[in-house]
């Protein structure tokens, strides 16, 4: 699949006997997330309200000025209920571990993965740092200081 987008080289590695699962990929030519796969040695089963540390078996050096968010993916989330727990999951650029996703089962059914299922996404953005600039007041907008649902549902 070729993309229109310049890419970003990103350095990864399969921790030993996870050959077989096949790396993070894009499924269509607009995806922003690619699909990270579950490397599991047997069926491993989510019961409903129940947390689990799912491996992927790799690990990745996600470049300076950059992180990888670790997101849900959608259609696993409206059929069965499965979130990541601290979405978006953060991967930082000096992080070199495994790369494990925190599943929950917010669904009324147990939820079974196996090996090599596409359990979540992964989006590698770009990271802004900030420089603090102490002021007596910050400046206003006509929203002010308005939130949480303050502008109603219709």
């Amino acid at each position: 699949m070729t993309s229109p987008n310049p890419t970003l080289p990103v350095e990864i590695s399969r921790d030993p006997g996870c050959e077989d699962v096949p790396l993070p990929s894009y499924q269509t030519d607009g995806s922003s997330g690619m699909d990270l796969r579950a490397v599991v040695d047997s069926s491993l089963v989510v019961e409903p309200g129940r947390v689990a540390l799912v491996p992927t078996g790799l690990r990745i050096a996600v470049p300076r000025g950059y992180e990888a968010q670790v997101r849900p993916r959608s259609g696993l989330a409206l059929r069965h209920g499965i979130a990541v727990l601290n979405s978006p999951g953060t991967i930082d650029s000096d992080y070199r571990g495994p790369l494990n996703v925190i599943l929950c089962n917010l669904g009324s059914e147990p939820f079974t993965i196996a090996r090599g299922d596409r359990i979540a996404q992964m989006v590698v953005a770009r990271v802004e740092r900030v420089e603090w600039r102490v002021v007596d007041e910050v400046d206003a907008t006509p929203r002010g200081e308005g939130g949480f649902g303050h502008t109603g549902v219709r």
